[in-house]
């Protein structure tokens, strides 16, 4: 299960129903919810695959 930090319990917690999704920036995140308070939290995972490819090929 992914791990994130939660700001308002301040501790490293697992995240409930995670989704990966893509940034602006070509960056993935997954996005998700605290179990203990609700509070959302996120994690920035990397660059996204399809932007690594066009670079190269640039």
């Amino acid at each position: 299960m992914p791990t994130a930090r939660c700001m308002r319990c301040r501790t490293q917690v697992e995240i409930k129903d995670p989704q990966e999704i893509v940034l602006k920036n070509n960056l993935r995140s997954l996005k998700g919810v605290c179990p203990n308070c609700g509070t959302k939290v996120s994690r920035i995972l990397g660059k996204a695959t399809g932007a690594k490819s066009s670079a190269k090929s640039a």
